[in-house]
């Protein structure tokens, strides 16, 4: 296998993240297990498609859902195509495979009302982390970033002179968000009691635990669990669902839809169009309420 000269290529040409590197490694070595054990094959670079079909029935025997399985096998793509890259295989035996059919997935964003309620009505302690976690909610909501951006936000990162925020995305590309008056405010409260902190272990990055490490996942994900139960009924909450709900709002609002690609950091239009399932369903109550036809039955 060629396993370890593809983990260099994604990471060194590509500028994949370690998390889905990681990924890819782990799909890979997976489908070498199952071509091992069920198939005596030790070298997966010569295998032929119908036994990657039989691996797919397998995922599916074992209820391994269809997106699921989609990633796997897209991993397993990406890795014929860097052994016909470097010469290694003349044919992908992926080249014609369809990818399974999955069910749309429909992500309900908060509601206006909810995102005024846990912004104005929550009352945030006057603490570190009550600043802290104030500030984290109202970031992720008028700016959009991915949780792993938020995490990784560094303090020379935000700009008061020039009133941007600089974030650093997926594949390691830049981008500006503007900035407004009051997200300033509330970066300079956080600053001030974070300053107070015993100890400060990650001076450069934004948002800290009270230990002064940098903030973890499952923190992020804790902390919106935590205050949105506090005005929504909605099971699922994410930071993925403020992203979601910073985009449906823009939208709803009559921003363009190019515009909204930049601050999202999206490298197509394609990605941006998920969100406007929702501002679709708003532009049809304001047809329907304004049209002249609208009312008639």
């Amino acid at each position: 296998m060629y396993l370890s000269e593809f983990i260099s290529y994604l990471s060194l040409e590509k500028n994949y993240s370690l998390h889905t590197i990681k990924a890819y490694e782990n799909d890979i070595l997976e489908f070498g297990r199952f071509c091992l054990s069920n198939y005596d094959v030790e070298d997966i670079n010569t295998v032929e498609y119908n036994i990657v079909r039989f691996w797919i029935v397998d995922l599916s025997e074992n209820k391994i859902n269809n997106r699921s399985i989609n990633r796997k096998i897209a991993s397993l793509k990406a890795y014929f195509k860097f052994l016909q890259k470097i010469g290694v295989t003349d044919v992908n035996p992926l080249n014609k495979h369809k990818a399974l059919k999955t069910a749309k997935k429909v992500e309900i964003p908060f509601s206006e009302i909810e995102m005024k309620n846990v912004l104005s009505q929550i009352d945030y302690k006057e603490d570190f982390e009550g600043k802290r976690d104030e500030l984290l909610i109202h970031v992720l909501y008028v700016t959009g970033m991915r949780r792993a951006e938020v995490i990784t936000l560094k303090v020379s990162d935000v700009d008061f002179e020039t009133m941007t925020i600089k974030v650093l995305g997926k594949r390691n590309k830049e981008r500006l968000i503007p900035m407004f008056t009051e997200t300033r405010d509330k970066f300079k409260e956080y600053l001030e009691v974070r300053s107070h902190l015993n100890e400060v272990v990650d001076v450069e990055t934004m948002f800290l635990t009270k230990s002064g490490n940098k903030m973890y996942e499952t923190l992020v994900y804790r902390l919106i669990k935590k205050y949105f139960r506090e005005v929504s009924s909605k099971v699922k909450t994410s930071p993925h669902i403020l992203r979601h709900t910073f985009a449906t709002h823009l939208l709803n609002k009559g921003a363009d839809l190019n515009a909204v690609k930049e601050l999202l950091g999206h490298s197509s239009l394609a990605s941006t169009q998920v969100y406007t399932h929702n501002s679709i369903a708003e532009l049809k109550k304001v047809h329907a309420k304004a049209h002249p036809r609208g009312n008639k039955k």
